[in-house]
């Protein structure tokens, strides 16, 4: 379970302080899909990346599968992100020099998963992101679609009880990103894994189980 109380973030710029979020509270369990939905600016990733350990609020609580994940040392964190969540980025954010075969093992070999088992994985998650043949191939022989379904089954690929998916279709056609949507959400069923996916894209309300919009920083509405 994720449980988001009265999360407030602020920047410092050369315009003064921007409110990222305001008290922003939510909780999400099961394997169920969150989709925060908003205009850029509107504090999406900057509650994802919250979420996810990747910043630290400035005040407010977040609770993912009872830890307090604000009071967690540097290594527990690492430890933490590395086992327990899966990141989807918006631009894939794939190692240009692995092969796609190697990028989708890497988070595998991070946390010490050895043996034949390993291989039969990564195998099986190719084949259920429609790229059974295309293992050897670099993310630079990749089309926008493939890049982002390789991200998402790196994502998975160690079984995290928590997705957080960044912008994922922003860079695709809507057919393409509602597959993918609905592929990922399959999967993470499948892995009984809490979804969390940020997105302006209002085509894939339907896909999702709970829904919060943002607008400023602030929680304007949903159904939560």
């Amino acid at each position: 379970m994720i449980h988001v109380k009265n999360l407030s973030k602020e920047y410092r710029s050369g315009r003064g302080r921007i409110k990222a979020l305001t008290n922003v509270s939510f909780d999400v369990e099961g394997s169920k899909t969150l989709l925060v939905i908003g205009k850029s600016g509107s504090g999406k990733t900057t509650l994802l990346n919250c979420i996810g350990g990747l910043e630290k609020p400035d005040r407010g609580s977040i609770s993912c599968f009872g830890e307090d994940i604000n009071a967690l040392s540097g290594r527990n964190l690492s430890l933490f992100q590395r086992k327990k969540i899966g990141f989807v980025f918006q631009q894939g954010n794939l190692i240009s020099y692995l092969n796609v075969f190697d990028n989708i093992d890497f988070p595998l070999a991070l946390n010490g998963i050895n043996g034949k088992k390993r291989k039969e994985h990564v195998i099986e998650l190719l084949d259920k992101i429609g790229l059974a043949g295309a293992g050897k191939a670099l993310p630079s022989e990749l089309s926008g679609g493939e890049i982002q379904r390789v991200s998402f089954a790196r994502a998975i690929a160690h079984s995290p009880k928590m997705l957080l998916a960044d912008e994922p279709t922003a860079s695709l056609d809507s057919e393409t990103g509602r597959n993918l949507v609905k592929l990922m959400r399959e999967v993470s069923t499948e892995h009984k894994c809490i979804m969390v996916i940020s997105t302006h894209d209002q085509e894939i309300t339907e896909l999702a189980d709970v829904i919060i919009q943002l607008r400023d920083g602030m929680i304007i509405g949903g159904d939560q």
